[in-house]
């Protein structure tokens, strides 16, 4: 839809104060101190620190970071990871809810209802204090993985194990997924994932989170109306779409002619292009070598070289830049994880990002209530409805 300039008011006598975009793009919807975008330069951080820096850490301190406002020190980061270590479990009538879902759901869909769910066995749920929902959100984080992992193995037929506490957040995951623990460098490839995924700005997911908690709605609502959002193949699918568009393609001989081909029919490559930024994604800066590391890994080369001769063929023909669902979806693949467990994982991350916007919607709240640029038909005349 083209930018739309207005110059005269609105039918119903209001001026109009900006053209009207779709989508809401370029609107500023408020103002936050979480997360710094340049789509120009291509620069993300969170409260100050670059991602860049943030991914020699750990994903336990950037969400430390994300709840806090500020990074850990060495007491606080133990306390923290205790914490979540603590959390490791979900109520029973959880686990034999999802024992009872039918196999054939997509995973998202398991999460969404789960999460509602927890609300009911939480005695702070209703509580919208600061400390409250860092707890909430602490226990979100630490169930959401379980409740991934538990799905995948009922639908599976399997026993999912039982959590190790001396594994950290990204590497007990893992073991629990795919029922064995991984070594140091998948674990830090995933863990630096993860601290990628954390938190984007006014995204549709946060958006969602924060006009909910804007009524003052509890933490679990405004969780589960972001899960909801990121489950549309438009926001958090997309990485999904790019695996099984490189499985159909499956040869890097292939990889430019099935492209160009799919162009001339007008499809849309995914894993290209942002709202934000008109560079890099800095966070597909580090999926990339992820994703060729673990084609080195696990001898499957084919994957990074086709997703590089698409990434080359769309930058010159289309001027886009890969994004950060391009090469997180073969990294995922060559560590074993399920094509519907992609959106879910981010989820297990993003849900860092949504609690901090929650929080700081709580603390300076106005609910949110945008206006809208009416272009519908104006004094219409009304008849009786034998007269119609």
């Amino acid at each position: 839809m083209p930018t739309e300039t207005i110059t005269a008011p609105r039918p119903n006598g209001t001026p109009i104060s900006a053209p009207a975009k779709a989508g809401l793009e370029d609107i500023i919807a408020g103002q936050s101190n979480i997360c710094f975008l340049d789509g120009k330069r291509g620069i993300l951080a969170y409260y100050g620190y670059n991602i860049h820096d943030l991914v020699k850490g750990s994903f336990e301190e950037t969400a430390y970071l994300l709840f806090y406002g500020k990074l850990p020190n060495a007491s606080e980061l133990k306390d923290f990871s205790d914490k979540l270590v603590k959390a490791r479990q979900l109520p029973k009538q959880i686990k034999d809810q999802i024992a009872s879902y039918p196999k054939n759901v997509h995973p998202m869909a398991v999460i969404r209802t789960a999460v509602s769910e927890l609300s009911f066995f939480d005695q702070s749920a209703e509580d919208n204090s600061r400390n409250a929902n860092i707890e909430k959100g602490i226990r979100m984080m630490s169930q959401i993985p379980l409740i991934v992992a538990a799905y995948d193995a009922h639908r599976n037929g399997r026993q999912m194990p039982e959590a190790k506490p001396e594994l950290s957040h990204a590497a007990n995951f893992l073991y629990q997924l795919l029922g064995k623990e991984q070594d140091a460098e998948v674990v830090k490839m995933f863990d630096s994932a993860l601290t990628l995924h954390a938190d984007h700005e006014f995204n549709a997911s946060t958006f969602t989170c924060r006009v909910i908690a804007s009524t003052l709605s509890d933490l679990y609502s405004a969780v589960t109306g972001a899960i909801g959002a990121l489950k549309g193949p438009l926001h958090g699918g997309a990485n999904e779409q790019v695996m099984r568009m490189l499985l159909k393609i499956n040869d890097p001989a292939r990889a430019k002619e099935w492209v160009i081909d799919a162009l001339a029919r007008k499809e849309k490559i995914m894993g290209f292009g942002h709202r934000v930024y008109r560079t890099e994604d800095p966070r597909a800066t580090h999926l990339r070598q992820f994703s060729e590391a673990m084609g080195k890994r696990m001898n499957e080369p084919q994957w990074f070289q086709m997703s590089r001769e698409i990434e080359q063929l769309i930058l010159a023909e289309k001027k886009l830049y890969a994004n950060v669902d391009f090469y997180s979806a073969s990294t995922y693949y060559l560590m074993g994880i399920p094509l519907d467990l992609y959106t879910p994982i981010f989820a297990m991350s993003r849900v860092t990002g949504w609690v901090a916007h929650a929080l700081e919607q709580y603390a300076n709240n106005r609910i949110i209530r945008p206006a809208a640029d009416y272009t519908g038909p104006v004094d219409q005349t009304w008849m009786p409805v034998e007269k119609r």
